[in-house]
């Protein structure tokens, strides 16, 4: 094994996963880099618990993510989990976020003093005011929804809204709900007699599509999304 190595994280529906990899080729992957994963990865093997050298199960593995394809595998919880940063990396990460969330916002937002979207660069000086954090790790609509609350105490800003009613089967219920009520404001919810949840939640028109595919996620495709109001 290499001298020069890391824990990747990534925790989904109750199951812990690990990977050994490079720190430096694997911050570069999530950065967007193309980079062969047999160059990230150290060792070829999914663990729960890297340091004691347990190998998660193929059953923890077919669960999460429906294949036992180590690159598949791999590029998720590259992607999707946490890797040790250092200092620097980490900074680069929040930094490329911060971006993403203030094109989400100048794409979504108006002034409502003249119906015209914000500047970034007004957006981000609004940022730095309010010092705001950023997370690298997380979703660029959820946060930008924390964002958006933030800014509004110091810059004037108005979000086309629309409302996503939502079903989701009993299965997938308990744990999609908390993350799904986050994304935007819910604005009904209901607990149905065979164990699912329907709610409606309100949300920028221009997230719209990521709502969609975050839900699909959630329930693999299962649950049911309407768009109802403009």
């Amino acid at each position: 094994m290499r001298d020069k190595y890391v824990i990747a994280r990534y925790d989904s529906q109750g199951e812990h996963f690990e990977l050994i990899v490079d720190p430096d080729k694997a911050f570069d992957y999530k950065m967007g880099k193309k980079i062969s994963l047999s160059e990230i990865l150290i060792s070829d093997e999914i663990y729960r618990d890297a340091k004691k050298g347990l190998k998660a199960s193929e059953e923890s593995l077919m669960k999460v993510f429906k294949t036992l394809d180590i690159n598949k595998i791999a590029s998720t919880i590259l992607l999707k989990g946490q890797v040790s940063l250092t200092a620097e990396q980490r900074q680069k990460l929040i930094d490329a976020k911060r971006k993403q969330i203030i094109a989400f916002i100048s794409r979504n937002c108006i002034d409502p003093r003249t119906n015209l979207p914000h500047p970034p660069t007004r957006i981000e000086l609004a940022i730095n005011e309010v010092r705001i954090s950023i997370d690298p790790f997380k979703d660029v609509e959820e946060q930008a929804i924390e964002v958006i609350k933030a800014l509004r105490t110091i810059l004037p800003l108005k979000v086309a809204q629309v409302i996503a009613k939502v079903k989701i089967p009993q299965k997938y219920a308990s744990k999609a709900q908390p993350i799904i009520s986050k994304l935007g404001e819910l604005k009904k919810s209901n607990w149905l007699s065979d164990g699912g949840w329907q709610g409606e939640v309100e949300i920028p028109a221009g997230m719209q599509v990521e709502f969609i595919e975050k839900v699909n996620s959630l329930t693999h495709g299962e649950a049911e999304v309407q768009i109802v109001r403009g």
